[in-house]
């Protein structure tokens, strides 16, 4: 049997994501009302709670499970926001 060295082949290198690459202008906080995380969080919570709905509906349990979970970790997140 011939033994021969493998050849590895790599893959070219990714630049590191720099600061200045894709960087837009930060809108001031102190316009908005609440935190923006807090904004997603809502958003999230009513987008899961309607796949979950939508889910139930067409009788998967499991997936309207799923979907309630995520809903209920929006929905904590949003109660343990400051």
């Amino acid at each position: 049997m011939h033994s021969s060295p493998k050849r590895m082949h790599s893959r070219p290198r990714r630049p590191a994501a720099s600061s200045a690459i894709g960087s837009k202008p930060r809108k001031s906080s102190a316009v908005r009302s609440e935190p923006k995380h807090s904004q997603n969080a809502q958003r999230n919570y009513e987008r899961y709670l309607a796949l979950a709905r939508a889910e139930a509906l067409i009788g998967n349990r499991v997936g309207a499970e799923n979907y309630y979970q995520h809903a209920e970790h929006y929905f904590r997140s949003m109660t343990l926001a400051p």
